[in-house]
């Protein structure tokens, strides 16, 4: 990246120190920002990343306090004069959170609260004014059809769309300042590249300096110009990413790139593939789902195809990983394979019967063998309950055992992921983000069930609490003999675990293969496209020049002829523009959906005809 501009600071941050009660989180944090600059912050849960970033933005919250030190904004110290620090706030010193789905007010357009916001900032604008500059903005971050998407709401955005309306939320003002806090973590890997592309030619645009919190470390390297690391509240050191990489001075540092899963690198341990006749636990065959919507300011419905005509198995042992863009269809998938909702047409088979038609009552039955764990740490659990009510639920639910018997077995299985027995009576609050999804992990394994579904269970965790997540796991399968569908966007997570994965694009299964041919050999455009895209500090071995995607896929609700991704392809042709190619055996169980996998004469005579 370009070096920042030699001005004065935007941002002088000297001797800061921030305490909960008498217990210090920030301790004697120095740092300078410069305009047309990104300085990221890198660390794992706990090291005072979000902290930093609440107090820079005027938005500490009783128990924390600052307790030393100084926050200049253009010379200005925002510790002295809270008044100032307050005017600033979301006007001249911008933030965006890693949250987007619950950011904005579900009842009102994101068009109309954009206008609201940048009027409340500057009233002399009109409304006519601010919408042609939210619009204006809505373009610069990509939104396609931004004055159609002005008048949406927001469940109608995908992830990534959500994401980029957050940070026009956050420009709307012309800020000097953005903090950007963790804004990548919840995305696919091509949408976060594509925010990250976004981000770093805001910040040259507009001259923005960018504080960037991550918890990805080869992230905070591609974004940035300089990397921050924070370890239990203080800063263990501040380099250019080259140098960081190349030479860390703190070996905490050193471990953290030390922990950091590797793609491409051959002695990456995977689950084996089952090999012989493996038994289907699931078997999926052509099933689909569509929505229907009343679009704003449309006659009528419009049909939204979320699924279209999957079809594969999950064997008994197996860890099997769905991955794929946001709006590709992965939680779709789930609500359809954990009962939530029903299929239009084709079958979904567990345990000899099909969930898709059974009654309630058996399906209640069926879902003591099959359990499914969110992504949500937070919103997932209810705050009212102790540790212990949450855990013997499930089991009162399916009328299992006695009370002191749902006792003995809710303690036995906080042991069996890691939560203190000390905790039996605590309510959620105090738990860390880690703790809140191993009790999430723990209140699906009490009914002991054959298969667990994982929908983006370890998104929302840093790298060290993942990789301690995915130890927990692998002990708890081999003990107990789950089969687990792993649904994720994160491409190194999948790399360790699956055993096979299933790559989904627009609502359908384009790619099937075990874990070492996905990843060393992709049958799909679309494949090579996200394994270009994921975060690493490895040599890449797909260039994300040559494969990686702009903008977003086409509308399902109006899909085009042929192939879904001929518009983002590459590698397109005139057949891929008329037909939908179907799933085909590339050998070695391996299966995709490309023409491209035909033999060379057979493609070549299709190119023409």
């Amino acid at each position: 990246m370009e070096t920042a501009t030699q001005t004065d600071p935007v941002l002088r941050v000297e001797g800061l120190s921030v305490a909960a009660g008498e217990r210090a989180v920030l301790s004697d944090i120095s740092f300078d920002l410069h305009p047309r600059e990104i300085l990221a912050v890198i660390g794992e849960s706990g090291s005072g990343k979000t902290v930093l970033a609440r107090a820079l933005a005027s938005w500490l919250a009783d128990p924390l306090r600052v307790t030393g030190g100084k926050i200049l904004f253009r010379g200005k110290d925002l510790v002295k004069d809270p008044a100032l620090a307050r005017r600033l706030a979301g006007r001249e010193i911008a933030y965006v959170g890693g949250n987007p789905a619950g950011a904005l007010d579900p009842t009102m357009t994101v068009g109309a609260q954009l206008v609201e916001k940048l009027r409340a900032v500057r009233p002399d604008i009109s409304s006519a004014e601010a919408k042609r500059k939210a619009i204006q903005l809505l373009d610069a971050v990509r939104i396609p059809a931004a004055a159609k998407r002005f008048e949406e709401y927001p469940f109608q955005y995908s992830g990534g769309m959500m994401q980029r309306a957050m940070i026009v939320d956050a420009l709307i003002s012309d800020p000097p300042l953005l903090i950007a806090d963790n804004i990548t973590q919840p995305l696919d890997v091509t949408v976060a590249a594509q925010i990250l592309k976004l981000m770093r030619d805001l910040n040259h645009q507009f001259s923005t300096a960018v504080l960037f919190i991550c918890s990805s470390l080869p992230v905070a390297c591609d974004a940035s110009d300089r990397v921050m690391v924070l370890n239990q509240g203080r800063v263990a050191e501040m380099q250019p990413p080259a140098a960081l990489i190349r030479d860390p001075q703190s070996g905490y540092t050193r471990k953290l790139i030390a922990e950091l899963p590797r793609l491409w690198d051959e002695t990456t341990h995977a689950p084996a593939e089952e090999r012989g006749a493996p038994v289907p636990v699931l078997s999926i065959r052509d099933v689909a789902k569509a929505y229907r919507i009343r679009r704003r300011g449309e006659a009528g419905l419009s049909v939204v195809q979320a699924v279209r005509n999957v079809s594969f198995d999950v064997y008994q042992g197996d860890n099997f990983g769905v991955v794929g863009e946001s709006g590709c269809g992965k939680s779709s998938l789930m609500r359809l394979l954990t009962g939530l909702e029903r299929p239009d047409h084709g079958e979904i088979v567990f345990d000899g019967a099909d969930v898709g038609s059974a009654p309630a009552s058996k399906l209640r039955e069926m879902r003591r063998k099959f359990q499914l764990v969110l992504q949500d740490p937070y919103g997932s659990l209810p705050p009212q309950w102790p540790i212990g009510k949450i855990l013997e639920e499930p089991l009162k639910i399916h009328g299992i055992g006695s009370a002191a018997e749902r006792r003995e077995r809710a303690r036995s299985v906080m042991n069996e992921v890691g939560l203190p027995d000390g905790y039996y009576n605590h309510l959620t609050g105090g738990l860390s983000a880690g703790q809140r999804q191993r009790l999430n992990v723990a209140r699906a394994m009490i009914l002991e069930p054959r298969l667990l579904i994982m929908d983006e269970t370890l998104s929302a965790l840093d790298q060290t609490e993942q990789g301690k997540l995915l130890d927990l796991f692998e002990r708890l399968q081999a003990q107990h003999g789950f089969t687990y569908i792993f649904i994720s966007h994160d491409l190194t997570m999948v790399r360790r675990v699956c055993s096979r994965i299933a790559v989904m694009y627009l609502g359908e299964v384009v790619e099937v293969a075990p874990n070492e041919r996905l990843f060393f050999d992709p049958g799909h455009p679309y494949s090579r496209a996200l394994l270009s895209a994921a975060p690493t500090l490895e040599d890449r071995r797909y260039r994300p020049e040559d494969c990686l995607l702009e903008g977003e896929p086409p509308s399902p609700i109006d899909l085009p002829p042929g192939c879904a991704f001929a518009s983002r392809c590459p590698h397109a042709f005139d057949r891929c523009r008329r037909e939908n190619p179907v799933l085909v055996n590339r050998g070695g169980r391996a299966l995709a959906a490309c023409f491209l996998n035909e033999p060379a004469s057979a493609s070549l005579e299709n190119a023409h005809a």
